[in-house]
């Protein structure tokens, strides 16, 4: 027999005993099924067994490893169908591109047309599957087995990421007959997952997944993201202008020597679609006011200096202004259900007072422009003035900053709205993609360290506050810009690999961030790094990691 505490209390069970059956005596006690372990502070899939002594929790699509899991879970489902339905060919040619709303868009890359009847077919496989409750199995091979298993499977993207993995072995997940790599855990069946839609859409399927909001919930799936679809299209296309549509592939050109080049490419693709932008504003003859908005990290700040440069490229004058200066004072912002303060709230800016004053500076008035005091808490004066001309505009920046609510005064002729966020095209290979939110944590992690002192336990622990932020106030607004613009860099992870990792290793193994920041340092794992001295001076990049020409 072993002694192990679950849940705070001390129970007694057979040696051997799997983490499984504990989480079915206690799944009474959890609004939603159980999809991980907790044992000892380190994540268990259940399959394990319960150690003599250990301190056992478990965790649910609620918590974000559990809702990875699951999602991952039902993306294997979708290949072993996908195999079953259309061929082992047709599995090898899928890829997993990105997320689209509250779905994976995937893509086929050759083989059958993505049709609705196809879609039908894939999805009532995935569902028998999921009725069977089919074992998902894992084993460990020698990395060589695993490359070579792969290539005779037609998954070029894994055979390139496992050639340059330290570790000398792989964790290979089986189900029935078929056989893939996923980066992170599973559940132990394919009756966990029952929870899905697929849908045809463009040129590939739409796989619709539930989230940590509501996680036994198929959501509604938002048909009308074109210009989102678009934007990730065309930096997925970059991606292989690039030749670096996976880590694979990107670590073979850092290996190579050719990351500089790789850069510089990068970098002017970026600068092309930024002129683009700014020619589009001017050809548009009657806008005062460009409205940039975008989620936290998305590097707002740096392309706000970019585009005017180009728009003073282009004979016009921009003006920045940051919504942040019309910040209310300190004790009169509002607080979340814990009683923190919500600086992403739209009460927190002087509404009044920044329409008063855009309204003034569109009449040809002079207006002095307040500064934020973030130390006081306070807004102040110091003589900023500023009068509009024929020429000039304003470039005003700010998470609000599409949402007509914060510029209902302002005529909606004389805005230009601008979508920024980073949207990773890079994948770890065709099955496993990179989160969007992951790299924007990165990210915010290495810069609030640099600039704020934030430890990054103390931005892991912040950062769902954050995205809750971005899911009300953002995103609900992105399709109502004018123009979309990417801001990853297709090389930063490498770059940015240098500098959370020291961080990341100073998180507590004790503490609740501890989890988080493991997996992190263990997807960082899979780049090769990349010198930031590489990095060209007006990079968006460099708002992060520092050194930026335009000091931000």
């Amino acid at each position: 027999m072993i002694t192990v505490t679950v849940d705070g209390k001390r129970r007694e069970y057979p040696d051997g005993t799997s983490l499984r059956t504990l989480a079915e005596e206690v799944q009474g006690a959890y609004g939603e099924r159980i999809l991980l372990a907790v044992m000892n502070g380190k994540l268990r899939e259940l399959f394990k067994r319960a150690k003599n002594g250990a301190e056992i929790t478990f965790l649910t699509g609620r918590d974000k490893p559990g809702i990875q899991t699951y999602q991952r879970g039902v993306t294997f489902l979708f290949m072993k169908a996908l195999r079953d339905v259309a061929g082992l060919e047709a599995a090898g040619r899928a890829s997993v591109e990105f997320s689209l709303g509250k779905g994976l868009f995937i893509r086929l890359k050759g083989g059958p047309a993505p049709t609705a009847e196809l879609a039908a077919r894939v999805e009532a496989r995935m569902r028998a599957l999921a009725e069977d409750a089919v074992p998902i199995e894992k084993r460990s091979v020698h990395t060589e087995e695993a490359v070579e298993l792969f290539r005779k499977s037609g998954m070029t993207d894994k055979e390139k990421l496992f050639y340059y993995r330290r570790v000398s072995r792989v964790n290979i997940y089986r189900l029935d007959d078929y056989e893939d790599y996923y980066y992170g855990y599973m559940v132990p069946d394919t009756g966990y997952l029952k929870v899905f839609r697929l849908l045809a859409y463009e040129n590939g399927f739409v796989l619709v997944l539930p989230d940590e909001t509501a996680p036994e919930t198929v959501p509604e799936f938002a048909a009308d993201r074109k210009k989102l679809f678009r934007v990730m299209e065309e930096s997925d296309e970059w991606g292989k202008r690039l030749h670096a549509g996976c880590v694979g592939e990107l670590n073979a050109q850092i290996a190579a020597g050719k990351c500089g080049d790789l850069i510089l490419i990068q970098e002017a693709l970026q600068e092309k679609k930024i002129g683009e932008i700014a020619e589009a504003i001017v050809a548009a003859g009657n806008k005062k006011f460009v409205m940039i908005a975008g989620p936290s990290s998305s590097g707002k700040t740096t392309f706000a200096r970019r585009l005017s440069i180009q728009l003073r490229a282009q004979g016009m004058t921009p003006h920045p202004i940051s919504v942040d200066d019309y910040f209310v004072d300190r004790e009169l912002t509002p607080r979340d259900e814990e009683g923190n303060y919500n600086f992403e709230a739209l009460e927190c800016i002087d509404l009044e007072q920044f329409n008063r004053d855009m309204t003034a500076l569109l009449a040809g008035e002079t207006v002095e422009l307040p500064r934020f005091n973030f130390k006081t808490g306070k807004r102040e004066y110091k003589g900023d003035f500023l009068t509009v001309g024929e020429n000039d505009i304003l470039v005003i920046e700010g998470i609000h900053c599409l949402n007509d609510k914060m510029s209902e005064h302002l005529p909606k002729e004389n805005k230009f709205k601008i979508y920024i966020s980073a949207l990773t095209q890079l994948n770890v290979d065709e099955h496993n993609r990179i989160p969007t939110t992951d790299g924007r944590l990165i990210r915010r992690m290495v810069r609030d360290a640099r600039t704020r002192g934030n430890t990054a336990q103390e931005t892991i622990r912040m950062w769902p506050s954050v995205r809750r932020g971005e899911e009300k106030n953002i995103f609900p607004f992105q399709e109502e810009a004018d123009v979309m613009f990417n801001s990853s860099l297709v090389y930063e992870l490498a770059v940015l690999k240098q500098y959370a990792e020291p961080i990341l290793f100073s998180v507590p193994r004790d503490s609740g961030e501890y989890v988080e920041a493991k997996r992190l340092l263990k997807f960082l794992d899979y780049f090769l790094g990349v010198d930031s001295t590489q990095v060209p001076g007006n990079s968006l990049i460099r708002e992060f990691i520092g050194g930026s020409c335009f000091h931000v």
